[in-house]
């Protein structure tokens, strides 16, 4: 008799391991999964149950197939309790060939090409236009949103389909991204996690939890970021400069249209190199400097910084209401007396000191955690009296007086001026005789590295300023490094979704066909949706009050233009594929072509955005004659692709503002 969908030769078993699976999907679906290109990203809990599921069902096990998978991480004890496909002989090793050697032994089929570059920016070398171009989909199994994001930018770029998916504890979700059909990962925004205020972090704090989060954000400021930045001065110098300098002012000296928010960055970067490099500030070159270093660092944040809020925020202080300023949940806080026979104290020191040394690749460096030492030490470190400053601006939280942010803007002065002194400032790179610095990256599984030893003595001094209940290593360790327990069901029940999903794209079904994934086993609740369509940008008149404080009844209308005029969406693009032209080539394609006018347009080139012309610039009209090649190659001489993506301010006849998809110029 004949099948629905096929005959009955289609769904007859080949004598293999597949043929259940072909009673129910047909031979013709087993071949294409057998030839799939699929790349996965991450190998950890997600891509483990992934890699095994599609070891049992014949993904890339044909003559054609290739699962490329990646994952730039090793294997760690702590990943054996939910990671199954690695045993204690993997501890250590390369989590994406430590997988594929224990996929082969299920299916010696499986084609595999295992990697461990991280997907990023850094290596679009590795994964190239060829590689991208040649894949039949891409499957997530990420542990972070930066990178899903990333990934995310590619698929939509090359028009690929993505499998998205994620678990937290007994929480999961399966998203499918089909070019075209849906909306994409990065177009769909997650409620925003609440935070506490900035104010309530450093100067009111009322639980443990803000004085871990405030250790942690001052591990990554301290030894990660003003030490990433340090050390990209050592090691690029003029470069460095150069670089901060290109995106301020043009080169014949102009401040550019976003130079003054790239010179807020700057004086923010600048200021960490500073703290970093300067003397007398954060610069060491021997243990006992890191000590020095150390118990300074404490007497500025346990002891002089609430002397100064204490000072200007006195006990009885009322705020604009009348009522007491240090109502609950605030607490009055207190300064602490450094003590070197208090282990809190000593932990403290001990944690900064081995960090610092770390960072700075102190010559003869072993990690101490002997207080003898320490203490021998400390004897020598001279700590001055702190006086209280009566013009330190406390952030209260509460709401500023109408025009006094303004005020302070204007005393401020010019943030562009403060870039250019600020870079007149730094130390030559060779005053610090080859010094090469080594920032860290947070790391919560290494008891041994001094990471969760600073953030916990950290929060717990901080918790006794504002006499708060301390926690021991255990709980820091789970708050700060936020741990959410991983539970194997449910990383098996979202990858069997997951694969659903893979076997409904290969049957080319419709949009209806597919369906996202909501699910919590703790209630237990599981939703199936249809996946949202992807949003269109589409003409619009836009109203805006541009004196709502005065005149709140004023609106003015600006008529926004679509080009397509029908709208576009994410997964579109305007290609303009007509050669090398010249600036003023592109210029008129736009007329020609469009009936509007680019009246500027600048190229991304490394971090900054790269005037090619701007119709107020005048600087910018040299560039009219030459190629657009040629132009990109004044910023970047080593650039050997064929394509940019130029960002383009369009008008149409009328002056409307014209949005455009993403516009994509080939010259090869």
């Amino acid at each position: 008799g004949e099948y629905e969908g096929g005959s009955e030769e289609e769904f007859k078993g080949m004598g293999n391991r597949y043929d259940a699976q072909v009673a129910v999907l047909g031979r013709s679906l087993q071949s294409k999964m057998g030839d799939l290109k699929y790349f996965m990203v991450g190998c950890g809990a997600l891509g483990c149950e992934l890699f095994k599921n599609f070891a049992m069902m014949g993904v890339a096990c044909g003559d054609r197939g290739m699962i490329t998978v990646t994952d730039d991480d090793v294997i760690e004890k702590s990943n054996l309790s939910r990671q199954f496909l690695f045993r204690n002989f993997n501890v250590g090793q390369s989590k994406s060939v430590a997988a594929t050697n224990a996929v082969k032994g299920m299916n010696g089929a499986i084609k595999i090409d295992a990697r461990q570059d991280r997907v990023s920016p850094a290596t679009e070398s590795v994964y190239n236009d060829h590689f991208w171009e040649g894949l039949d989909g891409v499957v997530n199994a990420l542990d972070n949103v930066k990178a899903r994001q990333y990934v995310d930018q590619r698929c939509v770029f090359f028009g690929k389909s993505l499998l998205e998916s994620g678990t937290m504890g007994t929480k999961c979700n399966v998203q499918c991204v089909i070019p075209h059909r849906t909306i994409n990962y990065g177009g769909r925004k997650d409620p925003e996690t609440k935070e506490a205020p900035e104010c309530a972090l450093h100067n009111f704090p009322h639980n443990i939890n803000h004085c871990l989060s405030l250790g942690r954000s001052e591990f990554v400021g301290m030894f990660e970021t003003q030490a990433g930045q340090a050390s990209q001065y050592l090691e690029k110098g003029d470069k460095f400069v150069s670089d901060i300098s290109s995106k301020i002012w043009s080169e014949g000296g102009e401040v550019l249209p976003d130079g003054s928010g790239a010179a807020k960055e700057a004086n923010e970067v600048l200021g960490g190199v500073m703290e970093c490099l300067g003397e007398g500030k954060g610069l060491v070159r021997t243990m006992d400097d890191c000590v020095a270093w150390a118990r300074l660092k404490f007497e500025e944040y346990f002891s002089n910084k609430i002397k100064q809020l204490v000072f200007s925020c006195p006990e009885d202080m009322k705020n604009a209401s009348g009522a007491p300023f240090w109502s609950p949940p605030k607490r009055f806080p207190s300064a602490i007396v450094f003590d070197a026979e208090d282990p809190v104290h000593m932990g403290f020191i001990i944690a900064a000191a081995n960090l610092r040394a770390q960072v700075y690749n102190i010559s003869g460096y072993k990690p101490v955690r002997d207080t003898t030492v320490f203490k021998g030490m400390l004897s020598k470190v001279q700590v001055g009296a702190f006086v209280p400053s009566k013009d330190a601006k406390i952030d209260t939280g509460e709401k500023k007086p109408e025009g006094e942010e303004d005020r302070m803007e204007v005393e401020e002065g010019s943030v562009v001026d403060q870039a250019k002194a600020a870079l007149g400032q730094l130390p030559g790179v060779g005053t610090f005789g080859g010094l090469k610095m080594s920032p860290l990256s947070f790391e919560k599984d290494d008891d041994s590295n001094f990471h969760m030893d600073f953030i916990g003595a950290f929060a717990n001094l901080r918790a006794r300023n504002y006499s708060i209940e301390e926690v021991d290593f255990l709980q820091a360790k789970l708050i700060a490094g936020r741990i959410i327990p991983a539970l194997a069901t449910t990383t098996s029940l979202v990858t069997g979704f997951v694969c659903l999903e893979l076997i409904k794209l290969l049957q080319h079904g419709n949009k209806a066909a597919f369906k996202d994934l909501q699910c919590n086993l703790a209630m237990p609740m599981l939703m199936q949706i249809d996946p949202e369509g992807p949003p269109k940008s589409v003409s619009r008149t836009v109203k805006t009050k541009p004196d709502p404080v005065n005149h709140p009844e004023y609106e003015e209308e600006e008529d926004v233009v679509t080009l397509p005029k029908d709208g576009f969406t994410a997964w579109d693009r305007i290609v303009i594929d007509k050669g090398d032209l010249s600036v003023q080539e592109f210029l008129d394609w736009w007329k020609s072509e469009h009936e509007v006018s680019c009246t500027a347009f600048a190229v991304k080139i490394g971090d900054a955005a790269r005037p090619f012309y701007n119709q107020f610039m005048a600087g910018t009209k040299a560039n009219l004659p030459l190629k657009m090649s040629e132009v990109y190659k004044k910023y970047d001489t080593a650039f050997a692709g064929s394509y940019f993506m130029p960002e383009c301010s369009i008008q149409d006849a009328d002056m409307n503002e014209v949005e455009t998809p993403l516009v994509v110029y080939k010259f090869k």
